[in-house]
């Protein structure tokens, strides 16, 4: 039986460098696109609404005669959303619910009230969270259209006391997809434009006549948004440069295998880069599951973009115990983290680096992805071992608290002085001695 997916063994000399080579990823910085969108942004900046009109109608095959033709309606909105069918309609108000309370619990769980505290000499020191005034939110259109993008990316914003949200979705040709129209009615997104790629990012960074300048621009899009929000990065903040999205499976061998190969499937067909990756220590179940994929795939519609995702990127892994899987789930620090075992817990306990974890074998990452409530923006690439998945903490801000007393400046003044002495900054020192007495 000829394998469809790479094979490894944690016991194998080769085994480090093999599943460090399967793991390499490195989106391409390539220079056409990246110079692309360099003039595109530069155009933008430069002659707004003209700029971002001319390349929307050559990119999208559209002919308006303004930005303002673009903007859609709050009642467009309200239209898409009731012509849904009641089941959908119904799926989408369900998962929207479910991200706002988690969100709204997030909210009030990591601080988001600030905090002061008082010094015996009356100093009082602390933290003040504030939302940012305005936010971006790219959602992809043309052949990708994405709903629970828009609920993932506007909800804790709007949680999070953001004022204005913009959204930004191409329509190439357009063609709107009323599901994403009615998850932004029902997420509470203020402003809907139909432009895309490097315009549309260029747009909400810089500002023009009709599209206000945000704060911070969230969201995934292709090639040419990518390299864009590298580019303007610093002008206004982003949330993360995505990569291909990832699932990572431990299981102790109790599952069904047919769970688990559909479970590789679901990140699998998000896109050829994509990786899927089962860990276990169990030979027969490895090879279970192998039968399941070899079995399940000749019926997914989507099975060429399967099979050349588990060819090139994925893997089946035999390891030791599962204390070795999860030494090396820490090492991968995958976006998706399933651990589909008898005690998850016992195994969640050892885990360090994840994107978002799943325990148990009824937490299928699809249902992350829709409307188990935690966010499914998450970090790839192994990004997990220093940053978090999209939250309401993504969009406030902090800022530092000092009110120092009489007395306390006192003491602190003398302090700052002789530090600023020997740094050799005397205005600061002066500063802080004028208010000696």
């Amino acid at each position: 039986m000829a394998s469809l997916i790479t094979r490894l063994d944690s016991a194998d000399a080769d085994f480090s460098t093999r599943l460090s080579s399967l793991l390499a990823f490195e989106a391409s910085e390539d220079e056409a696109i990246d110079r692309a969108a360099a003039q595109i942004l530069a155009s933008v900046k430069a002659n707004g609404d003209t700029a971002v009109l001319e390349a929307t109608n050559r990119f999208d095959r559209l002919q308006a005669a303004s930005i303002a033709e673009l903007e859609l309606s709050q009642s467009e909105m309200q239209v898409a959303l009731q012509s849904l069918s009641p089941e959908r309609r119904a799926a989408l108000e369900t998962a929207a619910q479910r991200v706002r309370a988690y969100h709204e619990v997030q909210k009030r769980e990591c601080g988001s009230g600030g905090f002061s505290y008082t010094e015996a000499d009356g100093t009082v020191l602390g933290q003040k969270v504030t939302p940012l005034d305005r936010v971006g939110i790219y959602v992809p259109g043309g052949k990708a259209a994405y709903p629970s993008s828009v609920l993932m990316n506007a909800i804790p914003a709007k949680v999070a006391g953001v004022q204005e949200i913009i959204m930004v979705v191409p329509t190439p040709d357009g063609v709107k997809n009323p599901l994403v129209l009615a998850a932004a009615a029902i997420a509470g997104v203020d402003r809907v434009f139909t432009i895309g790629g490097a315009q549309a990012v260029g747009a909400l960074a810089y500002g023009t006549a009709t599209i206000p300048q945000v704060d911070k621009i969230v969201g995934p899009g292709n090639a040419y948004v990518a390299a864009s929000k590298r580019r303007v990065f610093g002008t206004v903040g982003i949330d993360m440069i995505a990569g291909p999205s990832e699932i990572l499976v431990l299981c102790d061998g109790t599952t069904d295998p047919d769970w688990v190969a559909m479970d590789l499937f679901s990140q699998a067909e998000h896109d050829e880069l994509a990786q899927s990756i089962l860990l276990c220590p169990d030979e027969a179940y490895l090879e279970a599951v192998h039968a399941s994929i070899i079995k399940l795939l000749p019926a997914m519609p989507r099975h060429e973009v399967i099979r050349t995702s588990l060819a090139n990127r994925g893997a089946l892994i035999k390891v030791r115990d599962m204390d070795e899987a999860c030494e090396i789930a820490n090492s991968i620090a995958a976006e998706h983290l399933e651990i589909s075992a008898e005690n998850p817990q016992q195994w969640a306990d050892k885990i360090r680096h994840a994107g978002a974890m799943f325990l148990g074998r009824y937490s299928s990452e699809a249902l992350g992805d829709y409307c188990a409530g935690p966010n499914h923006v998450l970090p790839t690439s192994r990004t997990a071992r220093f940053s978090s998945p999209l939250g309401v903490y993504d969009f406030q801000k902090r800022s530092s608290m000092i009110f120092v007393s009489e007395q306390g400046a006192q003491t602190l003044g003398k302090v700052a002085a002789e530090l600023a002495y020997g740094e050799g900054l005397q205005a600061h020192a002066r500063s802080a001695e004028l208010r000696l007495k």
